[in-house]
């Protein structure tokens, strides 16, 4: 299996960030993305950090980064943090650009200055020739952060032909649909177990497998039957066990077929 998101760097991790590691190859994970938004643009360089760190490591699964300004702290996307995201995008472990994209819900930054630091670093990332991971929230009860940013998307990346990762999907499959047109590949969190998530359970029977990831976005959304707990790596195979469950195959193969997107998608780069 790939985790293809899971932010390693987390405080929560930091006493026992190794042995997490080794329980993840225990569970069958050998590869995660490691997603580098840190605390704000100051700290998104520690995914990439980790990646060196453990590179090569054996017993413990390799580790990819990514590197972006998360919507949240979309204030703080300044020029000297732009030209620090400039430079993470160039290091050859940091395969993605990401998460930006939109959040309405919590509106932690102005939505127009969103909008221009997701704007931004579209522009970095298809300088760097790097796919991007989308972050979208919106308010409740409401689409319209999706509105955005799908437009936004077919406005100013789709001529890139770069593709990139819905992450954590909870939209509708119009989203997907749209996204996929793209060339995005649609990638399902710990939350498609929960009780009351029966709409992203929908999303996962209509997104075809080919397209489809799994992740933890760990430490948080940890699955049934660990929901409410510190989630990490090594269950990630909960959501496939959901996955194969709803597509009536093995959690086997839902483990394999998501792991040979993730590898046809980001091709050499991701070489085990």
């Amino acid at each position: 299996m790939i985790d293809s998101h899971a932010h390693l760097d987390s405080a929560r991790y930091d006493d026992d960030r190794e042995a997490m590691l080794a329980r993840a190859w225990q569970a069958g994970v050998r590869g995660i993305l490691s997603i580098g938004i840190g605390d704000g643009p100051e700290t998104m360089h520690r995914a990439a950090e980790l990646s060196r760190e453990y590179a090569g490591k054996p017993g413990l699964p390799k580790i990819w980064a990514s590197a972006g300004i998360h919507p949240h702290e979309a204030q703080y996307a300044t020029g000297e943090a732009l030209a620090r995201l400039d430079e993470l995008l160039a290091r050859p472990e940091v395969i993605a650009c990401g998460e930006i994209g939109l959040d309405y819900y919590y509106d932690h930054s102005p939505r127009e200055v969103q909008k221009d630091a997701f704007s931004r670093q579209m522009a970095l990332a298809a300088k760097h020739k790097r796919p991007i991971i989308i972050h979208c929230r919106p308010s409740d009860n409401s689409t319209n952060a999706w509105d955005d940013t799908l437009a936004q998307l077919e406005a100013e990346w789709k001529p890139t032909g770069l593709g990139g990762i819905l992450h954590c999907f909870t939209g509708e499959w119009e989203h997907a649909r749209r996204a996929m047109d793209m060339g995005f590949l649609i990638s399902f969190a710990g939350n498609i177990t929960f009780p009351k998530a029966q709409a992203i359970r929908d999303a996962a029977l209509q997104v075809p497998l080919d397209r489809m990831l799994i992740e933890t976005d760990c430490p948080f959304l940890a699955p049934v039957p660990n929901r409410g707990k510190r989630n990490e790596p090594a269950w990630v195979k909960e959501v496939a066990v959901t996955v194969g469950s709803l597509r009536q195959i093995a959690p086997e193969e839902a483990a394999l077929r998501t792991t040979q997107n993730f590898g046809a998608f980001f091709g050499t780069a991701v070489s085990i």
